[in-house]
């Protein structure tokens, strides 16, 4: 590739003055680090698994590298590393080409993408979002060479996590091990270490609840459904979308076994969970005198009983650790290892009774002791979440939680540090350490969102503050696969000494991503890096697009006509921001200049001659095209709220069609790319049922998590509709579509009769939509259709010239 030399120029400056960078957490932690590397699977085994990575990824090139596994001495300080090599018998026909060498197999397959990446200019994504782009990659037998001395990189801090409590319900809920293994891969070749490992722990709870005479018919309603186990395991909600059938038990351990094997053969350390305190209805009546508190609602409509108010075992009673231990004991014995490090968030949402800090410092000392007294190497991971939402944990009540466990025995991961970093205002979570991490995105939505900035600098800067405790960087994000310029830049850091130049990052980006560079290419991306990637409202993104979260509030209480708008101080766009004037809904999040981002599609839609056989330029074309159309929407939203206030009733006709007309043009582009389907999520859970109930429970599961989420009556929705929202073809055509036009039916019939906007009218139609399509059999396509550069132009034309 053209920038290759640059590339590596770049990398250069950087690694020549790389030193690890241990901290005082990394010295807190250096025990069990020395257990877990006593632990880790034989070389043999590691470099076995990833050259089965090598071999999924790049089977023509299998024969091109050589790896092998070396001690943390050859990297020259404490830390790990991974070193690129000219193979010795490169000069040989046949012979390997390069060598890679790692501490453990993720360096190693670190090393090898770092090599495809700097040097061959390829590109590894999710394949949602384009996939991996390795047409780049030179012919077997004449890949380039490294410069003579080889190339060390050393990790800054030791570990790399990855995933959200909840990612496991957005994301992984249907997933088979075939997915699985692509996502491992994946892992690996991004060097993430450190990754949750949640799967298949209700067959654990059987069993240990078993001990404790609690029988599998008792835990029917306290285990959530496919699509909701991730609130029920953190103590949310019980029964909903459940029962679990038989075979969902059997097959989902056998599952978490493949996963755990895999993980441990690369050298990984997997963090499995412990116990929170959460126990089933059934436990209070087997042990009357136990310390049980029944917690509040969790956005229940009306505190249905069948879902709602879960309980919740005091961590003082002595049943906590004794259930805490057979909870540990129990994973042991099923998976014959661990590597002692396990997360539980027992005040995740769940605050606690009373703010005294003896108190609470006693709960987090049981706490740990449940899982120390099932493994005496035991080392809690929590989620910091609860310092960034909840405001009852002050500095006295914080310090108490994380004072409460031995110095060293707890990891707080900073769940949202790029944008709300507890690190600073906690002076470094006082003493304990913790891992600086990116959460990014909410419940899967679909938005291109990012601050590059922050992540090109943000962990540097926690690193090299004064008396660090951060032991790790990591991604917390509750979905995946959107927004891969994100992710590629976060991974990257966890190899990172200094702050990175993000523009010069972008560059080598486009040229990987796409396996060619051009004027018009980087021009555009130069305006999303200053955009859309350039978000610093400090805002939760979680999307509240008019098209997918459609305002459930009377039209009269939303503000129009649109304004002008000041940004930073100075006027931009009509279509700055969106306000309303009341709280009635949430509205839109917008950060930037919509005319900038349409300027940036033009040059997008110009590339397309050059750039159409590329998979992931098609990806971001659908992608930027459908964020720039979706505020298109927004704003037409409020045009016909503008016409309703005014009476004008063939200008709300007129408008409302445009703006179905919109979704339905929407629907199409999406279906041009296999990364924004509905038919994928909805047949990878099917496919997970053995049978034709199993297939209609868990559909309903899959279509409920993306629409009205829990429960709601006929006149009320759900608290959390649409917070799992997805912009997918097949779910716009066919739900969010036929729901505005309920809205708009209305808004019509009112201004024709005279009348005042009936809510409740629009409020049960739509919920009785919505619970009909939830329980729909309805078939949706699996692959793709349609020329996305002939489409996003179309529609380009057709709605957005004028706006730019």
């Amino acid at each position: 590739m053209d920038s290759t030399l640059a590339a590596i120029s770049l990398l250069l400056f950087s690694l020549f003055s790389m030193v690890y960078a241990s901290t005082i957490g990394v010295q807190y932690i250096s025990k069990l680090l020395q257990i877990q590397e006593r632990e880790r699977a034989p070389p043999s085994f590691q470099v076995a698994a990833a050259r089965g990575v090598l071999h999924r990824l790049l089977p023509s090139h299998s024969s091109a590298f050589e790896f092998r596994i070396i001690s943390k001495e050859k990297c020259g300080g404490e830390g790990a590393c991974f070193i690129i090599n000219n193979h010795p018998s490169s000069y040989k026909s046949g012979a390997p080409e390069i060598l890679i060498s790692g501490v453990t197999g993720v360096e190693v397959l670190a090393g090898l993408h770092w090599y495809l990446k700097y040097w061959c200019g390829s590109h590894i994504s999710w394949q949602k979002t384009g996939g991996a782009q390795l047409f780049s990659i030179p012919p077997l037998g004449s890949l380039p060479p490294v410069q003579d001395g080889g190339i060390l990189v050393q990790r800054p801090i030791p570990w790399n996590y990855y995933q959200n409590a909840v990612t496991s319900s957005y994301t992984f809920a249907w997933w088979d091990w075939e997915r699985w293994e692509q996502e491992i891969d994946w892992m690996a070749l991004q060097g993430i270490n450190l990754p949750l490992a949640f799967t298949g722990q209700e067959t654990i709870w059987r069993k240990v609840f078993q001990k404790f005479n609690i029988t599998n018919s008792d835990l029917d309603d306290f285990f959530g459904g496919p699509a909701f186990l991730a609130w029920s395991r953190m103590g949310n909600l019980h029964g909903w979308g459940g029962p679990l059938p038989e075979s969902w038990f059997d097959g989902q351990l056998t599952l978490q076994k493949k996963i755990l094997a895999r993980m441990y053969e690369l050298g990984m350390t997997p963090v499995l969970p412990a116990f929170s305190g959460n126990v089933p209805a059934a436990f209070k009546d087997m042990f009357p005198s136990a310390k049980i508190t029944r917690l509040g609602n969790w956005f229940s409509v009306k505190r249905n009983p069948k879902w709602c108010c879960t309980y919740l075992l005091d961590a003082t009673d002595p049943l906590f650790i004794e259930i805490g231990r057979t909870f540990i004991e129990e994973q042991l014995k099923e998976y014959g290892r661990t590597s002692h490090i396990y997360n539980c968030d027992t005040f995740d949402e769940n605050t606690p009774p009373v703010d005294d800090p003896g108190y609470i410092s006693s709960l987090g000392a049981a706490i740990f002791s449940g899982m120390q007294s099932g493994d005496d190497n035991a080392m809690w991971l929590m989620q910091g979440w609860l310092f960034s939402y909840d405001p009852f944990w002050r500095p006295p009540q914080m310090k108490a939680l994380l004072h409460s466990v031995p110095l060293g025995k707890l990891v707080v991961l900073d769940l949202y540090a790029e944008v709300k970093p507890i690190w600073i205002s906690s002076e470094q979570f006082y003493g304990v350490p913790y891992i600086w991490c990116m959460l990014h995105n909410f419940a899967g939505n679909i938005e291109m969102y990012g601050i590059l900035d922050a992540i090109a600098s943000g962990p540097i800067e926690a690193l090299t503050s004064e008396n660090s405790t951060m032991v790790g960087i990591g991604m917390s994000m509750e979905g995946i696969e959107q927004n891969p310029i994100v992710y590629d830049l976060m991974s990257e850091m966890a190899f990172q000494h200094k702050k990175v130049d993000v523009k010069a990052w972008i560059e080598l980006y486009i040229a990987r991503r796409y396996g060619r560079s051009s004027a018009l290419i980087r021009d555009a991306w130069n305006i999303l890096y200053h955009t859309i990637y350039n978000c610093t409202d400090e805002a939760y993104d979680k999307n509240r697009d008019v098209i997918v979260a459609f305002p459930d509030v009377n039209p009269s209480l939303i503000s129009s006509p649109l304004e002008m708008y000041p940004h930073n101080g100075k006027p931009t766009s009509r279509r700055a921001v969106l306000r309303e004037k009341t709280n009635a809904y949430e509205q839109p999040h917008l950060w930037y200049s919509t005319s900038e981002v349409i300027k940036a599609l033009e040059l997008f839609i110009a590339s397309g001659n050059e750039l159409s056989a590329s998979n992931t330029y098609s990806y971001d074309l659908v992608d930027l095209t459908r964020q720039s159309l979706a505020k298109y929407a927004n704003e037409l939203f409020l045009k016909i709220i503008d016409a309703y206030k005014f009476k004008d009733v063939d200008k709300v006709t007129s408008l409302s069609q445009k703006f179905l007309d919109l979704v339905e043009d929407m629907d199409t582009l999406l279906a041009c790319h296999d990364g924004f389907l509905l038919g994928p999520w909805l047949e990878s859970a099917k496919q997970l049922a053995q049978n034709e109930e199993e297939e209609k429970q868990f559909e309903w599961n899959a279509r409920t998590q993306i629409t009205m989420w829990f429960d709601n009556t006929e006149e009320e929705a759900s608290l959390l509709r649409d917070y799992g929202n997805k912009y997918w073809s097949g779910l716009l055509r066919d739900y969010y579509g036929p729901r505005a036009a309920i809205y708009f039916k209305i808004l019509i019939e009112s201004v024709e009769n005279g009348e005042d906007f009936k809510l409740d009218k629009w409020r049960r139609e739509w919920i009785k939509l919505t619970n009909n399509w939830q329980s729909s059999r309805k078939l949706f396509p699996v692959k793709s259709s349609g020329n996305a550069v002939s489409i996003s132009r179309s529609l380009y034309n057709k709605y957005l010239r004028s706006e730019s």
